[in-house]
């Protein structure tokens, strides 16, 4: 006779990525705390601790040092975070896609110019490929002419810089580090003042250079002022003086200075996303959370 052939055998048991678990984990990650997750996400804060045990029961993992009153991630967390904002973006695009065509209407984002040209394209074609219908208005400013006229309802949302940890009220989606950079040309001697070429105030890349190099006791002169990302990078390009730019926006033929001429380290840069308080249409709420999904992927690699 034939022997009866082994029982199936029984697959893995997924971990239990319930997405609604991960975007409370993602949440307090990015807001600093339980408090403040509990806050963005409108529950109690023992709410927000339970989920974290079930997301950690389930796992079978600890996913936060809690040693102190600090925050920190096990080296579990940091494995998790990578992939939860994927989990999460992945979904977020699917749902989209899938069960919110139809959403139309307009949304009106202002945002400083360099951040529009280095990361809001691909973010703002995929939402555009999602939502056909919604129209989008997009303009550029400085941070505190974005939020003068956000305050007077000028725009639905605003993306905007600030220090690090800085002002209540936004969601931090960005945040990357400043450096000297300069073009082959630029012939510079030492001991004399360092030419600048920086945005015009309020900018807050010119506040940051003239800061530093004040805190330093390095002279300084303003060789070139423009509004515009693209005058900036040509007077650079031309070898009038040195600017400051995240490194992903560096153009051709630039390169970072800060060792070669001895120039103090610049603090990180962090870019919020606000929104208008109350209820929002539709629209505009789908591309805050786009714009918050999108950017925290990118930023976690």
């Amino acid at each position: 006779m034939t022997p009866p052939a082994p029982p199936p055998t029984m697959p893995t048991p997924l971990p239990p990525f319930d997405l609604d678990l991960l975007r409370t984990f993602v949440t307090i990650v990015d807001s600093g705390g339980f408090t403040r997750a509990a806050e963005r996400l409108g529950r109690t804060q023992s709410t927000i601790s339970l989920q974290i045990k079930r997301l950690e029961d389930g796992l079978g993992k600890r996913l936060f040092l809690r040693e102190g009153r600090g925050l920190d991630l096990t080296p579990d967390g940091e494995i998790l975070l990578t992939y939860a904002r994927r989990l999460l973006g992945m979904a977020g695009e699917a749902c989209a896609l899938l069960m919110e065509p139809e959403v139309g209407g307009v949304v009106r984002l202002g945002t400083p110019e360099d951040f529009a040209t280095a990361h809001l394209p691909d973010v703002l074609w995929r939402f555009s490929r999602a939502h056909p219908q919604v129209a989008l208005e997009v303009q550029c400013d400085f941070t505190i002419n974005l939020l003068d006229r956000f305050s007077r309802g000028e725009y639905d949302l605003v993306l905007c810089k600030r220090e690090p940890q800085g002002p209540a009220g936004g969601v931090k989606v960005w945040r990357e580090p400043l450096f000297w950079v300069a073009s082959d040309r630029l012939i510079l001697d030492a001991g004399a003042p360092v030419p600048l070429v920086l945005a015009p105030p309020p900018d807050i890349h010119r506040k940051r250079a003239i800061d530093a190099l004040d805190a330093r006791g390095r002279p300084w002169r303003m060789a070139y002022t423009s509004p515009s990302l693209a005058g900036i990078k040509a007077a650079v390009t031309a070898g009038l003086g040195v600017t400051i730019l995240p490194k992903d926006m560096l153009a051709p033929g630039f390169h970072i200075v800060n060792a070669e001429h001895d120039l103090p380290d610049l603090p990180d840069i962090e870019t919020a996303l606000y929104r208008q308080p109350g209820p929002l249409p539709k629209a505009v709420e789908l591309l805050a959370e786009h714009i918050i999904r999108s950017l925290e992927k990118t930023a976690a690699g």
